[in-house]
């Protein structure tokens, strides 16, 4: 997809993504040269979704990959996949996602979860209701399945659930194929902009300081190649930094609008960073942490984070041995003493500004 520098490793990593406002830090890590400054040679891989990067990292074609919150536990688990022990020591972000509902709905009157329920029970007969989301271990799932049961709506008798690649949830909601989503930005807002739907909750407001992506490995990766694995956790807590400063906001948007990353439209991704989202039909509404990559206690792959994800994958029934799901698997699978080393790793490694500074006095003292 891109050039790699060259590795100071000797191999090159392949690091794949999803077209979303929340691959920022990969992208941007490779745009601003911060793999570099760690040595490290990174490949970027666009994939579809989830089930795509979720196959390549237990298949080993891919080193490292934006991921899910909750997947390196359920590939851990064999829940969806055959088994294979994955981890992560960082977290690129917290929230991020929305609920969308179609336009058709609004025109049907729908304003809310209470009304939704109503329209369910006037279709009952004729329709049952389809919604998305893009993968069954995911906060989409949690949240969607969350908000229905708050306004009484049972997500296994009331409506239809389905798997759809967050790129391909707009085009589905406009042939008529989905009802509604919950994903994660720019796709919200390209519905939005594109009058196809409307947006009726956000996750920030619904989960607060819930988990959202991660960087994921394999455990034979991170054993194998443990100073290229902390290298890589450095380079990415330094461009989950950038993207969190307001004032870098214009040149991320303007990169991540390019064709081989999101290729979505400047507009839709602008709502993620501004703090005033477009919910439709002239509502907008300030979201002060709408997406949040950085901050005090944000990329650190804590217990508490861990146990969120959990406590969701027991409610939700999809982990069918609810006695797997304990503080210990928490721990083995999000791995805060990794990401210790890397924090470790950032303090001792110059800026890219102080790295150029010595090699001009470097080749000023050979002259």
């Amino acid at each position: 997809m891109n050039q790699s520098s060259r590795s100071a490793y000797g191999r090159t990593l392949k690091l794949g993504f999803v077209p979303l406002v929340d691959c920022a830090p990969l992208v941007m890590a490779q745009e601003l040269g911060l793999f570099c400054k760690y040595g490290l040679g990174v490949n970027l891989s666009r994939e579809l979704g989830w089930a795509s990067i979720r196959d390549k990292i237990v298949y080993g074609e891919l080193d490292a990959a934006h991921a899910l919150a909750a997947m390196p536990f359920a590939a851990t688990l064999g829940l969806g996949s055959n088994p294979c022990e994955c981890l992560s020591a960082l977290v690129l972000n917290l929230h991020g996602n929305a609920i969308t509902l179609a336009h058709d709905l609004w025109l049907r009157g729908v304003r809310d979860g209470a009304s939704l329920r109503e329209e369910i029970a006037r279709l009952r007969h004729d329709k049952t209701l389809t919604f998305g989301v893009v993968f069954p271990f995911s906060s989409h799932n949690f949240l969607l399945r969350g908000w229905l049961a708050s306004a009484g709506i049972s997500a296994e008798r009331d409506v239809r659930i389905v798997i759809v690649p967050p790129p391909q949830m707009v085009t589905n909601l406009k042939a008529g194929h989905l009802d509604g989503f919950c994903v994660g930005e720019p796709w919200n807002s390209v519905a939005v902009q594109a009058e196809a739907g409307w947006c009726i909750a956000t996750s920030a407001e619904l989960a607060p300081q819930h988990p959202e992506k991660i960087l994921m490995v394999t455990r034979e990766f991170a054993e194998k190649h443990a100073e290229q694995h902390v290298a890589l956790v450095a380079a990415l807590l330094d461009a989950c930094e950038y993207c969190a400063a307001p004032e870098n906001r214009e040149q991320i948007v303007t990169t991540l609008a390019r064709p081989e990353y999101v290729n979505a439209r400047r507009e839709a991704l602008l709502h993620s960073f501004s703090g005033e989202f477009d919910f439709g039909h002239d509502l907008r509404r300030t979201v002060p942490e709408f997406c949040v990559f950085s901050g005090e206690g944000v990329n650190e792959p804590t217990a508490q984070k861990a146990g969120w994800v959990l406590q969701h994958l027991r409610e939700s029934g999809l982990c069918k041995t609810s006695s797997a799901l304990s503080f210990a698997f928490g721990r083995q699978v999000f791995r805060a003493d990794i990401f210790e080393k890397a924090m470790r790793l950032r303090a001792s490694t110059p800026t890219v500004t102080q790295q150029n500074e010595s090699k001009t006095e470097i080749s000023l003292t050979r002259v």
